[in-house]
């Protein structure tokens, strides 16, 4: 498991992405992952985290997330979708569809189930480590630029 015990904020800017990389740790827990055009003034760039997803955005080597703990601070239901969003192997996609068939007790026939699949994907708090970018005809909390470099890493 990742040690993510370090509390505060992260940054570091990514060319690739042509922004900022943000991550927010606390309690042994990644809370958030975030893209500002503009760093927090107190934010400090060393974070073994940080480090992973920077590993990740140079797309030479697949990298994955599993270990890396993030506070999932939302309804269950919600907590849910993001759980199997996570299961979501690199490189490969699923459609909102199929998400819902993923997740338990929820149908994708159901229209508040999808509804609650979209709502779920648009609130992640840690893009990149829930990797909302793998369902393609999903919204996504990265900004559209970001999640389509995201794509093109993984060749989605």
């Amino acid at each position: 498991m990742e040690d993510v015990t370090d509390a505060g904020i992260y940054v570091r800017e990514s060319p690739y992405l042509d922004r900022y990389v943000e991550i927010g740790a606390a309690s042994g827990r990644v809370l958030s992952v975030s893209f500002p055009d503009v760093p927090e003034d107190d934010a400090d760039d060393d974070h073994p985290v940080l480090d992973r997803v920077f590993e990740y955005l140079d797309g030479l080597e697949p990298v994955t997330f599993d270990d890396v703990q993030v506070a999932m601070t939302m309804p269950t239901d919600q907590r849910a979708v993001l759980e199997q969003v996570r299961e979501i192997p690199y490189g490969d996609q699923v459609d909102v569809d199929t998400l819902a068939r993923m997740t338990p007790n929820l149908d994708h026939e159901d229209e508040d189930d999808v509804i609650l699949v979209r709502t779920a994907l648009d609130e992640n708090p840690a893009p990149i480590l829930i990797p909302d970018h793998r369902v393609r005809d999903g919204p996504s909390a990265a900004p559209p630029d970001v999640e389509q470099k995201l794509r093109s890493i993984e060749e989605l």
